[in-house]
């Protein structure tokens, strides 16, 4: 409902400060500032993106909680869509989106309204126990023998034994 509610609404509001602005500055100032805030919001939108993914890219590197970073993200992209979309209300709530106080404040608001059931970074908790199956697990890299048979392939043709290999590969010296 609420979502039937902001599609209804925002194009009207849309419509009545396109009806104010360009009867109070004319038609083409109005067009012209709706242009410019396409063109400065995508600027902004890119440099405040590449800060984002820089956060999120730290943050899985030192095994941190990415959420934050990525609701970051999520954030900047929905901004970006906003101040792509003609209009004064729509560019004015994607600016705000763009300042980290007021995305800081919206994901405060969020993340309090959602509950994460679970959360798990690192190693897999199942390891070394016994899988639904029944069968055991073993941790990677803690002795894990792979036991193989191997056969020796010789060419077919004695006489192409002696290529030389492609160029996408060096052979044997």
């Amino acid at each position: 409902m609420y979502l039937f509610i902001a599609f209804l609404m925002v194009p009207l509001i849309e419509i009545g400060l396109f009806i104010q602005v360009g009867g109070a500055i004319g038609l083409w100032p109005t067009l012209t500032i709706v242009v410019l805030t396409a063109i400065l919001g995508t600027a902004l939108v890119r440099a405040q993106g590449r800060l984002a993914l820089g956060q999120v890219r730290n943050s899985f590197q030192t095994l941190g909680n990415p959420t934050e970073p990525l609701a970051h993200g999520a954030m900047i992209l929905f901004s970006g869509a906003l101040l792509l979309t003609p209009g004064f209300f729509t560019d004015a709530v994607g600016f705000a989106l763009l300042m980290p106080p007021v995305r800081m404040a919206v994901y405060r608001y969020i993340s309090k309204r959602i509950t994460v059931a679970q959360f798990q970074m690192g190693p897999d908790p199942m390891q070394g126990r016994h899988s639904r199956t029944g069968q055991r697990t073993h941790p990677a890299g803690q002795g894990d023998i792979i036991d193989g048979d191997y056969q020796e392939v010789t060419p077919k043709d004695p006489q192409n034994s002696n290529r030389k290999p492609s160029g996408w590969v060096e052979g044997p010296k």
